[in-house]
């Protein structure tokens, strides 16, 4: 196994076939031209020495370049976080020197004066005229080797290097995806960050369906709509935030529908997506196929999926158990088994809220330098808390440390957001746990108001004392103009903990 394998099945059914287009300048590869030009920059990276290849960039043709010829180089692919510190790269960058750095043009100096760094510009990387030797040889096929590294955030400490396997992303492209399904008019739209599990997924997908990408390097719902349409697009993924913003564009402009009939399915995952998103989305695509996809870094992307089917069942339904799974991830993808566990491990029935494990041929569970975390059985901890119904939808509820624990009981900040989110004066909700001499833990929450609307904090907290009990009424309710969200659309939980401990 060996994610160029992907790239050369592709290259042998469509050669001619477009590959990926830059959406800001519309710059583009076909799938014989990306080959070619893998085993040219695959050559320029043996010759450098380097054991990494680092892109630095936002999305653009020298992503999937970058990615391919780190597969036939024999090398981890490394994709950083180019909205990092200066400080903050170089202190990556030393954790995987000697490295073939492809940056920015105006990073290649500075970083390029790192020891052992080899920096070359984008658009150097991407001129054939600067690479005319081809490597020699094919890659190798060698399952266990190192294909992606991927730095974890860092939230809660010093970021982990997540180590992906080519047996791991393969087998999850082989399990998910079925090969030259895509026909020559399909197009996808790609807008989340090629440093996240998932833009490489979306890169391996694509190329081994057949699929167009259309990359979008700066989301913005403008861009988002205009690119759409006029690439005609028939797929994209987007995360909860930005379906969120969409929807309010398409609001504004006062349009019943999306007009996008070529858009036949949207996928969205990565974070929490509120209810009334998600049904405005489907009013404003009524022709789109829906599917909610949950992935972790250390699991090569999507592990459940909930889909297109159980959306629209979800919303004709009348039985309120069934239109609960619309605020599910759906159900494991076939090849992986999901259980949910209490504190001291034990497997917990359905509805029984613990941590998620996970099982399969996609996971890893594997950071450099520390091994794998997985257990004697090969299950992996994700941190993250949940449950999961008789019929084995999967319901998250944040990370496990995110869980409210106020005199014993544990509270799921999650099941209390989604009453306040059916407030009709609340845009967005954050619930959290703040310290509380008393009971330990206190619940707290910052909401926005939706424009135009206030909102009676009072009349908010007797709503939600109504629908679940005393003890989930948050003792402070802080009204904000927004809520803090990394770039990918993830909550940014301890700093709104941060704020309201001191409130």
């Amino acid at each position: 196994m060996n994610v160029m394998m992907l790239l050369e099945m592709a290259n042998a059914a469509f050669p001619e076939r477009t590959a990926f287009t830059d959406g800001s300048n519309g710059d583009s590869f076909t799938y014989a031209e990306l080959f070619e030009a893998a085993g040219h920059r695959a050559a320029s990276v043996r010759a450098s020495g380097a054991s990494r290849l680092v892109k630095l960039d936002v999305s653009n043709l020298a992503t999937p370049l970058s990615l391919f010829t780190s597969a036939w180089a024999g090398v981890p692919f490394v994709p950083l976080n180019y909205r990092l510190t200066d400080a903050e790269i170089e202190a990556l960058l030393k954790r995987v020197t000697p490295a073939y750095l492809v940056t920015q043009v105006d990073r290649v100096a500075t970083l390029g004066a790192v020891a052992e760094v080899n920096a070359v510009a984008c658009a150097d990387f991407l001129d054939a005229g600067q690479h005319t030797q081809a490597v020699e040889g094919e890659w190798s096929m060698d399952p266990e080797e190192v294909a992606v590294l991927l730095f974890t955030s860092g939230t809660t400490g010093e970021p982990k290097a997540a180590v992906l396997r080519h047996k791991h992303l393969v087998s999850y492209i082989l399990s998910s995806v079925e090969f030259a399904s895509a026909g020559e008019e399909d197009a996808s739209l790609v807008c989340v960050p090629p440093y996240h599990i998932a833009g490489i997924a979306a890169v391996m997908s694509s190329v081994y369906s057949g699929r167009h990408v259309i990359q979008l390097p700066n989301f913005t719902a403008e861009a988002w709509v205009q690119l759409a349409r006029e690439h005609k697009v028939t797929t994209a993924f987007v995360v909860p935030t930005m379906l969120a913003r969409i929807v309010e564009l398409l609001e504004a402009q006062g349009n019943a529908t999306a007009d996008m009939p070529h858009l036949n399915s949207l996928a969205y995952g990565g974070g929490k997506m509120p209810l009334s998103v998600i049904e405005k989305a489907m009013k404003f695509f009524p022709n789109t196929d829906f599917s909610n996809a949950y992935g972790l870094t250390e699991t090569s992307s999507t592990i459940c999926v909930l889909g297109p089917d159980e959306h629209r069942e979800t919303v004709t339904s009348t039985d309120p158990l069934i239109r609960r799974r619309l605020v599910s991830v759906g159900r494991a993808l076939p090849g992986v088994e999901i259980e949910i566990r209490d504190d001291e491990g034990k497997l917990l029935e359905a509805g029984g809220r613990g941590e998620i494990y996970v099982r399969g041929e996609q996971v890893s569970g594997e950071y450099e330098g520390r091994g794998a975390v997985t257990d004697a059985d090969g299950w992996f901890p994700t941190r993250d808390a949940g449950s999961i119904d008789e019929e084995g939808y999967l319901f998250l509820e944040g990370r496990a440390d995110d869980v409210i624990v106020r005199g014993g009981e544990n509270l799921s900040p999650g099941e209390i957001e989604d009453v306040m989110l059916t407030h009709p004066d609340i845009a967005d909700v954050a619930v959290v746990g703040i310290p509380d001499e008393q009971w330990g833990e206190a619940v707290a929450a910052a909401v926005v108001a939706k424009p135009g609307a206030s909102i009676d904090i009072d009349a908010l907290k007797t709503m939600i004392n109504e629908q679940l009990r005393s003890s989930r009424v948050p003792a402070v309710i802080s009204v904000w103009p927004e809520l803090p969200y990394n770039e990918t659309g993830k909550l940014l939980r301890r700093v709104v903990k941060a704020e309201l401990s001191q409130s």
